[in-house]
């Protein structure tokens, strides 16, 4: 009879969500098999006794613990065939407390998972129980992040199958309970943007901060003028590298090495690089050392989230960089620039499938952009639609004339504007699944490609190359028809026969194919926030 309950436990444990994973809801419990009422209640075990009466027991345990977690823990001694496991194997101990250690590579506080230093004795329950709560809660935090990305930095998922991740990470930690070090490796993310930075992290945070003044704010200051912050200049970028030696600056003149060295840094941190030192320049030279390097800690946190959404085949963008990047294989093969929401209108993070091509698109002005853009011009001029080539159409579509209607209480009316080079899509939009009316698309706006930050949409995500992406994305015989229907000048919907995934997602620094690391602008101020987290939470 016992066997028989044991079944029923089984599914009943794997069926319930980790503890740090509390944005995936609870399965209703009419899903659950229901036991028969002659359920026996005895105990297997003394420590399957201990985990029933874990308050009463282990009251300091206990007290760590959510429903969930308690959970968690008898699904992996119910697999241990409830049993204790770290007193039995005395070399097993030492092994998960150097993983641990090894976890500041991470950016991870070892602190936050205390084990004893010595093994428990036969009998010590409290003390197996409390070592393999923290070894999975180790684990979890390394495979899936120590946060909650939907408290951070929500990303809108298009197939909202839930997956079992209690069941993953016991496939991880039950069989790691033969190989510690090799568990720890199983869950740490193999995305190379993790490794590389991981990398780079672990070098830096042994080493002492190096020091750098501030530049002092003032007017642009462009190659050959002069200002008196030029000296301050010079010793900021030698002190992080850009400059190889301290330069003489004679009249402050702005020119030469000096400027190169400001065109490298703009470059490595996702400006513009003109040579120009303005406010956005200023303000990431004067970022602090200590921040750069948490900044590092920081997105280590975002790339253990994207591990878990990542496929080998298809599009990244990030929002932050905005860069969009094409992946086969796992192997990224084609990037280019893009242009993303502003601060206020930001770019929301998604997953998703590209299924189809609009070739020639008009566009239907956006509720936000209709109400907080074009109307205020309307009402200033109503021949901003006649000079902006917009339509105006009812709720069903049929034109209106935009004489007949009172623009101090416009109704439920609509924008839209033509086919055609004025038309804000471009030549085509790139469309997948999701409930913002967000999409990549072309667009006439060329020159702001060249800018950086890029953060000038209302949303939307405009692609630098869009026809080299479609290229890319389709069969040389889809390539060739819609060619075709590009050539009619008129709308057409052109359906992919294989979705291509994409997934939108933000990061602010990673390391690059020569092993720098790079940066982006915080554009949408998130990192602060993240920091904080990972600092409470550690």
């Amino acid at each position: 009879m016992f066997k028989k309950y044991a079944c029923y436990l089984s599914i009943c444990l794997l069926a319930a969500p980790f503890v740090a994973c509390a944005d995936e809801p609870l399965p209703p419990l009419e899903t659950l098999p229901t036991p028969p009422a002659e359920m026996p209640v005895e105990p297997q075990s003394p420590l399957q006794a201990v985990l029933i009466s874990l308050p009463q027991s282990c009251p300091a345990i206990a007290a760590q613990l959510n429903g969930p977690a308690l959970t968690q823990l008898q699904a992996f001694y119910q697999q241990q065939d409830w049993m204790p496991v770290w007193a039995s194997e005395s070399a097993r101990l030492p092994m998960l407390q150097a993983q641990l250690q090894l976890l500041a590579d991470d950016g991870l506080n070892p602190k936050r998972y205390p084990v004893a230093t010595t093994a428990p004795q036969d009998g010590e329950l409290c003390a197996d129980i409390d070592i393999s709560r923290n070894y999975l809660q180790a684990l979890q935090d390394l495979h899936y992040g120590s946060l909650l990305q939907s408290h951070f930095e929500p990303l809108w998922h298009a197939d909202a199958t839930p997956r079992d991740r209690q069941a993953e990470l016991l496939a991880i930690a039950v069989p790691g309970m033969h190989d510690i070090p090799a568990a720890f490796d199983l869950a740490r993310p193999r995305l190379a943007q993790y490794q590389d930075l991981r990398q780079l992290y672990a070098a830096q945070r042994l080493k002492a901060l190096p020091q750098w003044q501030s530049v002092g704010n003032g007017p642009l200051l462009r190659p050959d003028m002069e200002d008196q912050r030029v000296p301050e200049l010079a010793q900021r970028l030698y002190s992080e590298g850009y400059l190889t030696q301290i330069i003489g600056t004679p009249g402050n003149a702005y020119d030469g090495v000096l400027v190169d060295a400001v065109k490298s840094f703009q470059a490595n941190h996702s400006l513009q690089a003109d040579g120009v030192v303005g406010p956005g320049t200023i303000a990431e030279l004067n970022i602090t050392p200590l921040t750069r390097r948490e900044q590092l800690r920081v997105n280590l946190e975002r790339f253990r989230w994207m591990s878990q959404d990542m496929e080998p085949n298809g599009l990244l963008v990030n929002v932050a960089a905005a860069e969009l990047t094409l992946y086969q294989g796992g192997v990224p093969v084609w990037q280019t620039r893009t242009q993303v929401g502003r601060a206020e209108r930001q770019t929301p993070l998604l997953k998703s499938r590209v299924t189809r091509l609009t070739l020639n698109p008009t566009w239907t002005v956006p509720p936000t952009i209709w109400k907080e853009d074009k109307l205020p011009e309307i009402r200033k001029d109503q021949t901003f639609l006649s000079r902006q080539n917009l339509q105006v159409l009812d709720a069903n579509g049929q034109p209106l004339a935009a004489a007949d209607i009172d623009w101090d209480n416009p109704g439920n009316i609509m924008l839209r504007q033509d086919a055609g080079p004025r038309n804000p899509l471009g030549q085509m939009v790139i469309r997948f699944p999701n409930p913002f009316s967000v999409y990549l698309h072309d667009t006439p706006s060329k020159a702001l490609f060249e800018k950086g930050p890029r953060a000038f949409s209302s949303g939307c995500v405009r692609v630098e190359h869009p026809m080299q992406l479609r290229d890319l994305l389709l069969t040389p015989a889809e390539k060739a028809r819609t060619e075709t229907l590009l050539a009619t000048g008129t709308t057409h919907e052109f359906r992919l026969s294989a979705p291509v995934p994409i997934l939108m997602t933000y990061w602010t620094a990673q390391v690059d194919s020569a092993g720098h690391v790079r940066y982006s602008p915080d554009i949408y101020s998130r990192d602060s926030a993240l920091l904080v987290g990972l600092d409470r939470a550690h």
